[in-house]
């Protein structure tokens, strides 16, 4: 069955380590027949909450006319959701914890998705990425009949194109091949 992959690649550095990952795994996707887009959140303008309240009063619209109703659209859409951060002190980037925030207008409405985390830090140990991994199940743990599927660990990938050659690369490719 063909399934709707959609990921969300966070890191600021376009063609980092973690956007490489997610090409990977988007290639293999691709490759089995799926439908694979990919968002680079970068590029995005998605402001903060601010936990005004306003998507409870107007029917899950926020306040804010950003980029980010387009993505919630996507995301509820998707039968597959890949989130992919660099590790920043032992957790998520900013740009992937504020996409999660801006999800609260509609977050009810993502349901029974299957979930891909891709994580690249520069620590060697796949322990010190286990924070972000967190940060991820806490989202997850809120929408109904979300499934882990797969973790792909960048590890020991500092500079651009560390990742390269690694494991991780491998990984990634074949954990989309089946998807």
């Amino acid at each position: 069955m063909n399934k709707k992959v959609l990921v969300l690649s966070a890191s600021p550095r376009k063609g980092g380590n973690s956007e490489m990952l997610c090409d990977q795994f988007m290639l293999g996707a691709k490759e089995s027949g799926n439908q694979v887009e990919k968002i680079f959140v970068g590029d995005k303008k998605i402001n903060y909450c601010v936990a005004c309240d306003g998507c409870k009063r107007n029917n899950g619209n926020c306040v804010y006319k950003d980029d980010m109703a387009e993505v919630l659209e996507k995301m509820i859409a998707a039968d597959v959701i890949v989130m992919a951060t660099p590790v920043y002190f032992y957790t998520m980037d900013g740009q992937m914890k504020t996409l999660i925030d801006r999800t609260v207008a509609r977050y009810t409405e993502i349901r029974n998705k299957e979930f891909y985390f891709i994580a690249t830090a520069a620590d060697d140990r796949k322990q010190a990425m286990e924070r972000t991994l967190e940060g991820f199940r806490g989202f997850t743990c809120c929408l109904s009949g979300a499934k882990e599927k797969g973790i792909i660990y960048g590890t020991g990938a500092w500079n651009k194109g560390d990742i390269k050659g690694s494991q991780a690369i491998k990984q990634a490719y074949e954990m989309g091949k089946n998807v």
